[in-house]
């Protein structure tokens, strides 16, 4: 499950998404259109912009802003920005590998083999949806391309 955090990152970020290229909205705007409580939200902008996601412009035009287009910001690099590590053992996490404090061979755990397939294809579908997924109004079931691509192997 995601955290309320990553839940509001995701409806900032798909409010933005939605602006023409290049358009600022301010914070304000973001918390009301997106329904995210402005004080929580200027710490998720804060951290979304460290990570390289979002811009800020100052002045009475200025505002948040993609930096990269909607089709380039994936779910897992969105994730990672705001919950960290997405593995749900740290021996099998990609970004944040621990080996288990607990495990005397990781090679032959049932533990790790019975989570590998499954989060190796979640991470499949979290680093092919996008931001533009989510915008993409022709898709009424909800479904991205990635999924469709995923549910036919």
């Amino acid at each position: 499950m995601i955290s309320q955090k990553a839940k509001y990152a995701f409806k900032a970020l798909i409010h933005l998404a939605a602006q023409p290229r290049g358009a600022t909205v301010q914070i304000d705007g973001i918390a009301r259109e997106a329904g995210v409580p402005r004080k929580f939200l200027e710490h998720i902008l804060l951290e979304l912009k460290h990570r390289g996601l979002i811009a800020s412009r100052r002045g009475r035009l200025g505002g948040y802003v993609l930096i990269k287009p909607p089709e380039e910001i994936t779910i897992g690099q969105v994730l990672r920005a705001i919950d960290g590590p997405i593995a749900p053992l740290s021996c099998i996490s990609r970004t944040a590998y621990q080996p288990c404090a607990d495990c005397p061979d990781e090679a032959n755990c049932g533990v790790r083999r019975m989570f590998a397939g499954t989060y190796a294809a979640q991470l499949l579908l979290f680093d092919a949806t996008t931001l533009a997924d989510a915008l993409d109004h022709d898709d009424i079931s909800g479904t991205s391309a990635a999924q469709e691509g995923f549910s036919s192997l």
